[in-house]
């Protein structure tokens, strides 16, 4: 297949020697003593089957592109040159790591962005960049071994492949951040401290205070007052939302396109499941080709690898993928992404069952702009246990109340890590960073950050399993609460300062991202405020309990509880619907013990993420029974 020629203004790759000498030069030099330079290796995933397509030209062509495309912001002492390896080998001028680090994130954007033409092909490549820096230690004036190094950060690079560059360390990098857990009694201690900073703490401030002179008991008790009423009020004005949800245009703007589905599955924990859900995704009814991608990854052999081989064999439209180097969904759903075919693409946990219209729906919102959609996600194994009950009925109160609700009243979505279709052009530029707890909500904000549409549809439906048990339920949230916590932390300041963003986001992101990490804390402070006006009052007796205000505040705050579980039922899936009793006993757990046990996880989790502890723990899934039904 032909090639076409470069453009008319491309700039020849020097020739390895030269940027040898070049760079020998700067370490050597007098600019050396100020700050040495960074050397940076740039590789791209798709270069092995470039070549055995298109041969070395090929590959010559790509990194000709990259190179046209670099020149024009590299100065006169910054130089790039082939690194024979099929990539590119940088010296960048020397700065502070973080300089560096956003640097090399920019570039590495960019050309995820950048359509290469071979032959007839249009490609999207993507890149994998290591970087050293000669300043760090041990030290290193050898421009050759310093590429040596910033290739081998290209391998970790490559082991994630979601567009962040990987700096070089003496050390093995470790695949995981901060500590690992230390077990049950660690969290218990970390409970402890949460009594002791959210009970103990202000009881003994206001008690000295008092002491003092200085009585901060009804500000103290007004503050929180006013933070209750506040979030009931937002959560009434959700649920009025969600009444009037957004709805997908009637038909398509475009005839469909080959789409493909993404399933990335840790085999272990999904082998009962997994084959079943894969036929549910190949009854689906979309008009147009349907590729299915299972990316999974196994410490193991096991004996459902034989049976979704053959499976595949069976179906065309199913390709089966294990990623040996994973360890975590993002690390799956970026390697799948090499191998998709389809104009848009549907991400979904392995337990899913889309609804058989839901690659057809999804595609009147993308054809009509939708960058990201986040479908409805029911519980299909509600009659489990009481545990997957309570489950079943918060998933209808989030997907079909709240999260259309935020959306019309904030004006953006929010991508919940299955059931969300990308159109692939973005996924492909946007990525999943498995250092994240919550890949998906990471993904979410970097999406909103960089000016894309993500929409909500109540009405875009699948059915996956809920924990049946409260050690499963524990795991699984805990992670949840660290991963927002996480995302808090990293992206909530950004998006203040966001040109991308209205102010009517930005206040739907401050209550998404900041509110809610207070909020758990601030819906404690009732407990010490309470404790000490009695202190103060001589007893809980002497208290005045009837004072209007506080009387009529603390039944607007009580109704929000019941409100939102009315309006579940009202909005719910069908399915869940039928069940009023689980309506009212999740009224009644929430209550009494629900609620506060995932105010307790949020504070627990942020604990943990400020003492570097980080763990994936996997959420053990339920095995349904064969035909179970809500």
């Amino acid at each position: 297949m032909p090639i076409p020629a470069a453009r008319g203004s491309l700039p020849a790759l020097a020739p390895a020697e030269h940027w040898h000498q070049q760079t020998a030069r700067a370490l050597s030099g007098p600019a050396a003593h100020r700050r040495p330079p960074v050397i940076a290796v740039v590789r791209f995933v798709e270069a092995p089957r470039i070549e055995s397509r298109f041969g070395h030209k090929g590959v010559d062509r790509v990194l000709e592109e990259v190179a046209w495309m670099l020149r024009p912001e590299l100065s006169e002492q910054e130089h790039l040159a082939p690194d024979g390896h099929g990539g590119l080998v940088l010296t960048l001028r020397g700065a502070a790591a973080w300089q560096v680090r956003a640097r090399l994130e920019g570039i590495s954007t960019r050309l995820a962005r950048l359509p290469v033409r071979l032959g007839d092909d249009h490609l999207a490549v993507t890149p994998v960049i290591g970087w050293a820096d000669a300043a760090d230690r041990p030290a290193c004036t050898d421009p050759d071994q310093l590429a040596e190094r910033a290739a081998e950060a290209v391998e970790l690079a490559t082991g994630q492949v979601d567009l962040v560059p990987r700096k070089w360390t003496p050390a093995a990098p470790a695949r995981h951040t901060g500590r690992r857990s230390g077990g049950p009694l660690r969290t218990v201690l970390q409970a402890l401290v949460t009594v002791l900073i959210g009970v103990v703490a202000p009881f003994t401030g206001l008690v000295l205070a008092y002491r003092a002179g200085l009585d901060l008991g009804t500000p103290a008790y007004l503050l929180v007052t006013i933070s209750l009423v506040l979030t009931s009020v937002v959560i009434w004005v959700e649920n009025l939302h969600a009444l009037d949800p957004d709805r997908p245009p009637d038909t398509p703007a475009a005839p469909r396109p080959a789409a493909s589905a993404i399933i990335p599955a840790y085999l272990p924990n999904e082998a009962a499941t997994i084959v079943d859900t894969l036929h549910a995704f190949l009854r689906q009814d979309y008009d147009a080709p349907l590729q299915i991608i299972l990316a999974y990854n196994t410490p193991r052999p096991l004996p459902v690898e034989e049976d979704l081989r053959a499976l595949a064999a069976e179906d065309p439209r199913l390709v089966v993928m294990e990623v040996p180097y994973s360890t975590s969904k993002a690390q799956n759903v970026n390697a799948a992404l090499e191998v998709v075919t389809g104009e848009f693409v549907g991400v979904f946990d392995a337990d899913h069952h889309p609804a058989p219209d839901a690659f057809d729906r999804a595609w009147r919102w993308i054809s009509h702009g939708a960058d990201v959609v986040q479908g409805h996600c029911v519980i299909r194994n509600g009659s489990a246990s009481w545990v997957s009950r309570t489950v079943a009925v918060e998933f209808e109160s989030i997907y079909a109340v709240s999260h259309p609700g935020r959306t019309k009243l904030h004006g953006f979505g929010i991508f919940g890590g299955s059931n969300g279709f990308w159109r692939t052009q973005v996924l492909h530029e946007t990525r999943m960073h498995g250092q994240m707890l919550t890949e998906d909500i990471d993904s979410s904000m970097r999406v909103l950050l960089s000016g894309r549409t993500v929409r909500n549809d109540p009405a875009l439906v699948s059915r996956e399993l809920a924990p049946a048990t409260i050690s499963a339920l524990w795991k699984q949230r805990i992670r949840w609460a660290q991963g927002w916590f996480q995302v808090s932390r990293r992206h909530l300041r950004a998006a203040l300062k966001s040109d991308e963003l209205t102010a009517r986001n930005k206040l739907g992101i401050t209550f998404l991202l900041g509110w809610r990490e207070v909020f758990p804390w601030l819906a404690l402070q009732m407990i010490p405020v309470i404790a000490f006006i009695a202190w103060r009052e001589g007893g809980v007796t002497e208290m005045d309990w009837f004072v209007p205000t506080f009387v009529l505040c603390t039944l607007y705050t009580l109704s929000a509880g019941p409100s939102q579980v009315l309006f579940a039922w009202r909005l719910a899936a069908p399915e869940v619907r039928r069940h009023p009793r689980w309506f009212l006993g999740y009224l009644v757990v929430s209550m009494f013990f629900y609620t506060e046990f995932k105010n307790h996880i949020a504070r627990v989790a942020q604990l943990k993420e400020l003492s570097g502890e980080r763990k994936w723990a996997i959420t053990p899934r339920q095995v349904p029974v064969r035909g179970e039904q809500l």
